[in-house]
């Protein structure tokens, strides 16, 4: 006759609620730690951004557990006890509801200065500068000597200057273990600098909500070691090489004879749209449609056949190839590395 279930496990949960409440602050704490959090920092700028985050949380829990104290002392102290009104007390309502409250905020107002002062400037002299354009939904990037999307390289241990602007509606750049968010905002210039002092992988995301495909204008900020940056804007800056392959070759001459090149550029052939993402070294990015998919060559044939089917509402319409061509092209879009 098999055993009567033990009751153990919920008397253990009913007593337990404290313990379980610890352990989801803990898990909460801990799922801080991403490729896209503020308080997993991989540069100077974040880093001091996280002190602030943890020095204004506990300056905000010593005042939430002084508060609880005396509510809980006033209920245990008072209980079962007639209120009678007294005189005097003026003293303790100064210091604890003027004096100390006013150190507090003057003391987190000053800090906070302190952070915004430093975040104005960078450490050092910039190794570059860069301009990072806002697009619904999507970020195109512009080195001196070329333009990218979707991914921002930059030198490990060397600042970078990123001028900011907006092709439309208010976007926000924000790379959360790097730096603080800054507004993209239409008519207006602004700008930041950017600094890992770790290689990695950053994920950005834009922070304001611009419409449909917000949560899925996101980006990469990759931070190589010098020599291995020097070595990509070097090959960033060549123009598309002409294929061998008979299928690649093909491809090409599906990007210059249809609607892709009057939206798209291909540095080194007929395509010179600027309406859509530079595709000049398509071949070597990671994702597709500012980070919603992977770039494989499965993904890429659904994004080109009718791309909204993965990301609704963006501005690229359904393009009807026939399967070999649509073939064709997705091999050359692979070769352009």
């Amino acid at each position: 006759m098999p055993a009567a279930p033990s009751t153990r496990p919920a008397r253990a949960l009913r007593g337990g609620r404290p313990g379980a409440l610890l352990l989801l602050g803990v898990a909460v704490l801990t799922s801080c730690s991403s490729p896209q959090s503020a308080l997993d920092p991989a540069g100077p700028s974040a880093r001091r951004l996280e002190a602030l985050w943890w020095g204004l949380f506990a300056v905000s829990a010593v005042v939430w557990l002084v508060v609880l104290l005396c509510i809980v002392y006033a209920l245990v102290r008072r209980r079962g006890q007639e209120v009678k009104p007294r005189g005097g007390g003026t003293r303790a309502v100064v210091v604890a509801g003027l004096i100390i409250p006013t150190l507090v905020l003057v003391g987190t107002f000053v800090a906070t200065l302190s952070v915004m002062r430093a975040e104005a400037e960078p450490p050092d002299e910039p190794a570059l500068t860069i301009e990072v354009i806002g697009h619904l939904w999507w970020w195109e990037v512009r080195y001196p000597d070329f333009v990218t999307a979707n991914e921002i390289h930059i030198p490990v241990d060397r600042s970078v200057r990123v001028e900011l602007r907006t092709a439309d509606v208010i976007h926000s750049f924000w790379v959360p273990p790097l730096t603080s968010k800054t507004d993209l905002i239409p008519n207006m210039d602004n700008e930041l600098w950017l600094l890992a002092d770790e290689v990695g992988v950053y994920r950005g995301q834009c922070a304001e909500f611009c419409g449909a495909q917000h949560a899925g204008m996101a980006f990469l900020v990759i931070a190589q070691p010098a020599d291995e940056f020097d070595e990509w804007m070097a090959d960033q800056a060549r123009p598309a090489e002409t294929p061998t392959d008979p299928l690649a070759l093909r491809g090409r001459e599906v990007i210059e004879s249809q609607s892709c090149a009057a939206c798209h550029t291909v540095r080194g052939t007929e395509a010179d749209g600027d309406i859509g993402p530079d595709l000049t070294h398509f071949g070597s990015r990671r994702t597709l449609g500012a980070g919603v998919a992977p770039n494989d060559p499965g993904w890429l044939g659904g994004w080109i056949s009718n791309s909204q089917t993965i990301k609704p509402g963006n501005l690229m319409p359904p393009q009807p190839l026939a399967p070999e061509d649509l073939n064709a092209l997705i091999a050359y879009l692979e070769t352009l590395e």
